[in-house]
């Protein structure tokens, strides 16, 4: 072989494409590649011969960099150990040049140790391979960071919130999937949520899946899910498909909200009076768009053409009034008062006490043809109407009186009609009776 065609061993580490490092047992630097240099800010007259802990030390602007304790445990492992040594990513900042800015910049590295070994075995010394994997961890700590924020949003609503996949397996659940339902969320995953769901509702629900999910389309029903005690309450399922960026869908978010309070109340509510018969069907309509309970009674005690009220507390204040309530009192701040200070003239009549007994008992209280007298207008004088009400006491979870509902619808034209036929002679109870003319 000729002078020109030796190879320069040396020459040939340091250009090696790799980020290599030689260090003796005492951590003195005994060569670096080039490569290696370049990931670590630091020129070679730096590097040589110095102790490498020293050249990388903690950075005093953050407690949590431990680059001295780290560099040490994963160099001294090798020399106990004697065989190559793997490391998973740990992170060691590197001093920024101050032609960059200077200060202290965050790493994540991956590296191994080989030891080299002499003729009596022991260690003369290691080669640490080194890659930056800086950028590949910032994005697991950020996505992980989402999914604990995404995981702490859902856990904060009172819903039960799930992801899945396009066929409609479910791939999470929330805490309040665990703590409604007492069971795992092993048990939750895939297909486990059906054995949850009331079996006369989950044919419902499998038929608009199979309509919603090939074409990712939104779907919602009403359904019986079971809670840990082995009742079941009535929820609005709702399932929504997540467009990604590239306006594909890859997952569905579903949420289940607890309407069995105003499912009931609306039952009751239709079994009370008769004339709550004649809504039954806007009920239906009205109760199959809701998204919670309150938003459900609401709509329909707004559009509902007799007089609504919900009075709630023992104060009895006034939480919702329909417009047709607030028509016999224009001008009137009536939300948010109590009875007694929205409406003085019903304490005069005695009404009050009639609300506060069907408040204390939580027996209805139902009249017809009632008068009363009412002071529209402070200029005019008062008016004497007559109703048909319902007072119907409200119930909380723990079955105790916390309002009441009022129900009534104006029938003065009926009673002056009836007025107006026994001036003529007439028994409005009976069959006509001649005039006494």
């Amino acid at each position: 072989m000729s002078e020109n065609a030796k190879v320069d061993l040396h020459e040939l580490f340091v250009n090696i494409p790799e980020a290599l490092i030689a260090i003796a047992p005492d951590y003195t630097v005994l060569e670096v590649t080039n490569k290696y240099l370049t990931l670590v800010l630091r020129t070679r007259e730096q590097l040589m011969g110095s102790n490498l802990l020293e050249a990388f030390p903690d950075s005093p602007e953050d407690d949590s960099s431990k680059n001295t304790s780290l560099l040490r445990q994963s160099i001294d492992k090798t020399f106990r150990e004697k065989i190559v040594n793997y490391f998973e990513p740990l992170r060691y900042d590197i001093v920024r040049p101050s032609a960059q800015g200077g200060g202290y910049e965050t790493r994540y590295w991956e590296a191994s140790h080989t030891p080299i070994l002499d003729e009596a075995g022991e260690v003369k010394y290691i080669i640490r391979r080194t890659s930056n994997v800086t950028q590949r961890e910032l994005a697991k700590r950020a996505h992980l960071e989402m999914e604990n924020k995404f995981k702490y949003m859902t856990d904060a609503v009172p819903q039960l919130i799930h992801t899945a996949d396009t066929q409609g397996n479910v791939t999470y659940v929330n805490q309040r999937w665990l703590n409604y339902t007492g069971l795992s969320a092993e048990e939750l995953l895939g297909t486990g949520w059906r054995n949850t769901f009331h079996p006369d509702d989950l044919a419902a629900v499998q038929k608009k899946m199979d309509v919603a999910l090939p074409p990712n389309e939104e779907f919602q029903a009403e359904v019986r899910i079971r809670n840990k005690e082995g009742n079941y309450r009535w929820h609005l399922t709702k399932s929504l498909p997540l467009v990604n960026l590239e306006g594909a869908v890859n997952m569905r978010v579903g949420s289940n909200t607890d309407i069995h309070d105003a499912k009931i109340m609306v039952q009751e509510l239709l079994a009370t009076n008769e004339q709550m018969s004649q809504l039954s069907d806007q009920v239906h309509l009205a109760f199959q768009k809701v998204e919670a309970e309150r938003s459900t009674l609401e709509r329909l005690i707004l559009r509902a053409p007799g007089l609504f009220c919900i009075l709630k507390g023992s104060e009895l204040r006034f939480e919702l009034v329909n417009p047709a309530y607030q028509e016999l009192y224009p001008g009137r701040e009536l939300l948010h008062k109590t009875v007694a200070e929205a409406l003085p003239e019903i304490v005069d009549q005695g009404f009050l006490e009639v609300l506060q007994s069907v408040y204390q008992t939580g027996q209805d209280f139902v009249a017809e043809e009632i008068p009363f007298t009412l002071y529209r207008f402070a200029d005019q004088a008062p008016e004497t109407i007559y109703f048909n009400f319902t007072y119907q006491a409200i119930f909380d979870e723990n079955n105790k009186v916390s309002g009441i509902l009022g129900f009534g619808y104006d029938v003065t034209p009926q009673v002056t009609f009836k007025q107006k036929l026994k001036e003529l002679g007439y028994d409005t109870n009976k069959s006509p009776l001649p005039s006494n003319n």
